[in-house]
């Protein structure tokens, strides 16, 4: 269990790892995505398959290697998968007429069938998450997050 500053014996200071930012980002996402990809899971669906769908879902296609970006996920494992959710009817992927090398994915009606349910679960969820901290801190939260992907050093994803 984590504590905070105030909860510590003899009102002390936490320890450098439940105030280091990174430990808290990591530690809030494993406890919030636990969560929901346990209702992905029931639906079938692996979370690299969810980030994918939800990632298409409002219609623009994105190349591979935005999508790549987006779901973190290397290219080539990335590629493996949407072959396998491309032949269950989910995704289409289109070759470049201009630049072959490049290829956009978009989600079939099949795809969009499939994440339409998950995308109100996930809203859900994020409101069920965000309650404690009322609707004003959590899209406050959100920002700072954004900000902090936006301000990325350019490394690849994981």
């Amino acid at each position: 269990m984590v504590r905070d500053a105030d909860s510590k014996a003899g009102g002390g200071t936490p320890g450098f790892v439940e105030d280091y930012l990174a430990y808290l980002l990591a530690r809030a996402s494993h406890r919030i995505s636990a969560e929901f990809h346990a209702e992905v899971a029931a639906c079938g669906l692996s979370v690299l398959e969810w980030r994918v769908l939800a990632s298409l879902a409002n219609g623009t296609g994105l190349s591979v290697g935005e999508l790549s970006e987006t779901v973190l996920a290397q290219q080539p494992t990335l590629t493996k998968l949407l072959g396998r959710m491309e032949r269950q009817g989910l995704v289409l992927r289109r070759t470049g007429t201009r630049d072959r090398r490049q290829t956009t994915v978009t989600l079939t009606t099949q795809g969009q069938r499939v994440v339409t349910p998950l995308l109100q679960r996930a809203r859900a969820h994020e409101a069920r998450v965000l309650a404690d901290i009322g609707a004003a801190q959590g899209q406050q939260l959100k920002c700072l997050l954004r900000r902090l992907v936006d301000s990325e050093s350019g490394e690849p994803p994981p």
